[in-house]
């Protein structure tokens, strides 16, 4: 790794962060180092779910299947994404919660990368 290059593997790479790739919370010298944005690429066994829903949101997400099927599920709302490259967006404030309906691979971007902030597993 150079200063400003990192080259990784989004799946060996998630392993040491819960999925995360980019954010703040990496070290200020990484090139993963970023307060704009955070990425994550989350790998979920089937029936795998998120057990308290994510409440007070300061940011807005952007999550894509890459593999899999896995519901997404909003207040008074559920998003079934099925098929490669779906994607659902939801901004500050929105609830959300989610559940992998088989075997799913998916990438989220959220911004900003807020320091302090951490989710409830």
């Amino acid at each position: 790794m150079t200063d400003r290059v990192y080259v990784g593997n989004a799946g060996s790479d998630a392993a040491l962060d819960r999925g995360w790739l980019l954010g703040h919370f990496k070290d200020a010298s990484d090139p993963r180092h970023s307060e704009a944005v955070e990425i994550k690429w989350g790998v979920h066994p089937k029936g795998d779910e998120r057990a308290l829903w994510v409440t007070g949101e300061e940011r807005t997400a952007l999550l894509v299947l890459i593999s899999g099927r896995f519901r997404v599920e909003l207040p008074g709302r559920s998003v079934l994404l099925a098929e490669q490259g779906d994607y659902v967006v939801w901004g500050r404030g929105v609830d959300h919660s989610w559940f992998a309906e088989e075997e799913s691979v998916v990438l989220t971007v959220r911004w900003p990368s807020v320091p302090g902030y951490k989710a409830s597993p």
